[in-house]
């Protein structure tokens, strides 16, 4: 069975929880940006590029069965790894539920306090991409 959106955020928070330095935790964000696998060139367009980030980062979403699958790619490490973050909690989940959800872990693992005023610009411009992408296929599903 799929784990909710709730359960991957307790999960983050449980990993981060591990590390008592902040250095360890910005570690822990490259390696996520390290796993994440890169987008393939043609989606690096205008349309999938997250406005509001210092760094470039390219978002994707595709609807396969209920579920929307994000993808996504930055060139910065750390913002890759920001990214890859919100991938692993929102990807693999219907429109509504991404929509809906609240993003508790990001004040959970104290991230909000540690990032500088341009990568939370970028982190919540991120989040605002995904919520949009799950907004407009909500208004698709409901046209069809």
């Amino acid at each position: 069975m799929e784990q909710s959106i709730n359960q991957i955020q307790d999960e983050i928070v449980e990993e981060f929880a591990f590390f008592s330095e902040w250095m360890e935790k910005y570690e822990h964000i490259i390696e996520f940006g390290k796993e994440l696998p890169g987008l393939n060139e043609s989606l690096k367009n205008e349309d999938n590029l997250v406005k509001g980030c210092q760094s470039r980062v390219w978002l994707h979403a595709e609807k396969i069965d209920q579920n929307l699958l994000f993808s996504a790619d930055s060139d910065a490490i750390i913002t890759k790894g920001l990214v890859g973050l919100m991938v692993r909690v929102l990807s693999n989940h219907t429109p509504q539920e991404i929509a809906e959800c609240d993003l508790y872990f990001i004040d959970k693992i104290g991230l909000k306090d540690h990032l500088s005023p341009n990568r939370a610009n970028g982190l919540a411009s991120m989040i605002k991409k995904m919520k949009l992408f799950a907004i407009a296929y909500m208004a698709k599903t409901d046209k069809t």
